[in-house]
């Protein structure tokens, strides 16, 4: 799923980035999988765009921070329409990482986990979630209880 940069604290992975305030979300999944469209759709709730497709990751002592490469700063697809133009966020700590590619079969899910250059975080499987922006946006607001 990554792409090797040239830091050992560096990695480019195939997702979309958005920030709310000081705390970011990491969208992956495959191709057609609704990336842009729950990225879009987090923008609407007054989310920024950090990166869409592809997001830097660095390491920043136990911290993950997302930022975009500077070709697609600013760019977001919209399937059938065409490329969009959006503000750029700036560079942004991961708060929590959300996979389409995986079902949530579980009402209450367990705590799961990913993790990128050692450093682990929250992840949500999120594919076929209705409201899912809905969500995301409360978790940045303020978190998941225990």
């Amino acid at each position: 799923m990554s792409l090797v940069c040239p830091s050992d604290h560096t990695i480019c992975v195939h997702a979309s980035a958005i920030a709310f305030q000081e705390r970011a979300v990491l969208i992956m999944g495959g191709s057609g999988t609704g990336k842009s469209t729950l990225a879009l759709q987090l923008m609407a709730l007054n989310c920024a765009l950090i990166a869409d497709d592809k997001t830097i990751l660095n390491r920043l002592d136990d911290r993950i921070i997302a930022s975009v490469p500077s070709q697609l700063s600013g760019k977001i697809e919209a399937r059938h329409v065409g490329i969009l133009n959006a503000n750029p966020a700036d560079p942004t700590a991961l708060a929590l990482c959300v996979d389409l590619d995986h079902v949530e079969p579980d009402r209450l899910p367990p705590h799961r986990n990913v993790t990128f250059l050692d450093v682990q975080l929250p992840l949500i499987w999120g594919k076929g979630r209705d409201h899912l922006a809905y969500m995301i946006l409360q978790y940045l607001k303020r978190g998941r209880s225990a």
